[in-house]
């Protein structure tokens, strides 16, 4: 048996996410229910759950002050947010699975469907460790990501990132160490996440990291030279963007 608990502070999260799992996911259980940081903590220190649905603003702090405040993170967490961006991105680049309020019943099932099968106790430590330092750090230069293939979990610091690279349906992510990593994750998806810590979309193949631009080459549309000697081509209609990247920099 799964054993699941529920700390948020709104009743109907509660009503929903329990009537789910009732009504779907016969092998959960259930173990506990909190509404606020103090009763979450006692809760976790007790129980010993698989999965923590895990709000992040409580009425006496957040989800982040009660992962402070537990030594064994040997749970897979799903976070309940509403829709706010610093929480998201910290969320996002730490490779959690998240649902937003108000809930929607399918998505409640899909995330549930894939902690089930993705209940990895020694990732759910790197990740969490992520999250916390994502959320609490407020230099961007020392923003992580977590970047998982179906053999490996790595952590890296968005900064060391020098490029990425759509395959189809993947995405080859190019490290400063001359390391390459090939992710099940669309350019778009990546795009999305990386575009405040300083990465633009020059072609529908490439997304770059503007601090390892080495030269741009204004002939025809644009050949940008990066840092790990790639020459990386400019769509026409992404000129402008390049241009104006480099002039704000």
């Amino acid at each position: 048996m799964i054993k699941a608990i529920i700390i948020d502070d709104i009743e109907l999260t509660h009503r929903i996410l329990k009537g789910v799992i009732g009504g779907i996911f016969k092998e959960i259980s259930i173990i506990g229910q909190a509404y606020n940081v103090k009763d979450g903590v006692n809760l976790l220190t007790k129980k010993s759950p698989d999965i923590v649905f895990l709000d992040i603003n409580l009425p006496d702090g957040t989800g982040f002050d009660i992962l402070n405040q537990i030594q064994k993170h040997n749970f897979k967490i799903i976070f309940v947010t509403a829709h706010q961006e610093y929480a998201l991105n910290a969320i996002k680049s730490s490779a959690f699975d998240f649902l937003l309020k108000p809930l929607d019943e399918d998505e409640v099932i899909s995330s549930i469907q894939n902690a089930i099968v993705t209940i990895k106790k020694d990732e759910e430590q790197l990740k969490i460790e992520t999250f916390i330092s994502n959320y609490t750090n407020k230099n961007i230069k020392e923003k992580k990501i977590v970047l998982k293939t179906q053999e490996s979990i790595y952590v890296t610091k968005i900064s060391d990132i020098i490029r990425c690279e759509s395959d189809g349906n993947y995405t080859m992510i190019f490290l400063n160490n001359q390391k390459k990593i090939l992710i099940s994750k669309t350019l778009k998806e990546y795009d999305e996440l990386l575009k405040e810590y300083g990465f633009i979309r020059v072609h529908k193949s490439h997304l770059i990291n503007i601090d390892n631009i080495v030269k741009y080459e204004k002939r025809d549309t644009g050949i940008i030279y990066m840092t790990d000697e790639s020459k990386i081509p400019v769509s026409h209609r992404k000129k402008e963007l390049v241009l104006n990247a480099l002039n704000n920099m």
